[in-house]
């Protein structure tokens, strides 16, 4: 079952057939000024990085701490200008990446702060896809986590000449972001919970490996459960997921019967982001309430997956094992 693109549910977990894209998909309390891409241009200019000028940040100047940006006091670059203020000791940043930040962003000429996730909570989006604006993508990638860097981002790699009404953002306004680089998600990318003891003999067993790698899931010869299962492998201390999330994963799934694997994003090669409410019952019941880092074994019956009807490699009455590695809330 092929994912037509990083942002699009696999159909097989779908209600219907058709995907549902999330591509600038975030919290439900994100303001529409944040880096989303839906206001940039169609073309976007090759890239150009200078080291200046930015603003001072004259308060708030720690990894973590909500940053005080000074007003720019010299005309701004034409190109991007990028300043790494904090150099992370994290892995670096790869297109095709999920990155976790907060940020704050404010207006060169004034100092009128537009957005921030301080407050709000942080922000999960890929990078380097044309998924936030370009001033994002070309300076945030080859970044480390636990950097803070600091962008001035000229009006063709922000918004455009259009601006953005709402947040106050005109098409001339030359953009200033502090960025805090608190995680990164790929294909190697696990849940990082503590192990959970899984102690039934009639439920599958999932493996505990934190490497990346698919982990096993050994289905019991024994009468698969009614109703549903859902439990911990690893249980993670994040948020708890709400049934309004969109949801960054890593899963497998197997059929009961035989233990055969029908999907996998280890195989695939792409993280999944599923907007929870437009999947299977099973999911949306075995994953509310849930909390982020976590592994999840799920058994889920026909009656919360597609019941009598055959789904691709998935017989018809057929009830299905998952593991799935809640990453981020997207």
């Amino acid at each position: 079952m092929r994912r037509r693109s990083v942002l699009l549910a696999v159909p097989a977990l779908m209600l219907t057939a058709a995907g549902c894209g999330s591509d600038d998909k975030k919290s439900d309390s994100a303001s529409s000024s944040s880096p989303s891409a839906s206001a940039t241009p169609s073309a976007t200019p090759k890239p150009s990085i200078v080291s200046g000028p930015v603003p001072d940040i004259t308060a708030g100047t720690a990894f973590g701490e909500k940053p005080t940006v000074a007003k720019g006091t010299v005309t701004p670059s034409k190109d991007l200008a990028v300043k790494t203020v904090i150099q992370g000791d994290g892995p670096v940043i790869a297109a095709g990446d999920y990155i976790e930040v907060n940020y704050l962003g404010q207006i060169w000429d004034t100092a009128k702060v537009f957005d921030t996730s301080w407050g709000r909570g942080p922000y999960t989006n890929v990078i380097g896809q044309g998924k936030v604006i370009p001033g994002w993508d070309q300076g945030l990638v080859g970044q480390k986590v636990k950097s803070r860097v600091e962008l001035a981002i000229p009006p063709s790699l922000g918004y455009g000449t259009s601006g953005n009404a709402q947040a106050g953002i005109k098409g001339t306004d030359t953009l200033v972001f502090v960025v805090d680089v608190l995680n990164r998600y790929n294909i190697k990318s696990s849940a990082n919970g503590k192990a959970v003891p899984q102690t039934d003999a009639n439920l599958p067993k999932v493996g505990t490996n934190t490497d990346g790698a698919a982990p096993s899931v050994a289905v019991p010869k024994a009468k698969a459960p009614t109703k549903l299962v859902s439990s911990y492998v690893l249980e993670g201390d994040g948020a708890a997921v709400k049934a309004t999330d969109t949801l960054l994963l890593q899963y497998k799934g197997v059929l009961w019967d035989g233990g055969k694997e029908f999907d996998s994003t280890y195989k695939n090669g792409q993280l999944a982001a599923f907007p929870l409410a437009q999947l299977i019952k099973g999911w949306q019941q075995g994953l509310a309430g849930k909390k982020v880092g976590s592994r999840v074994m799920l058994v889920t019956p026909p009656d919360l997956a597609y019941g009598s009807q055959a789904q691709g490699g998935i017989p018809a009455n057929s009830t299905l094992v998952f593991t799935l590695d809640i990453l981020a809330i997207l």
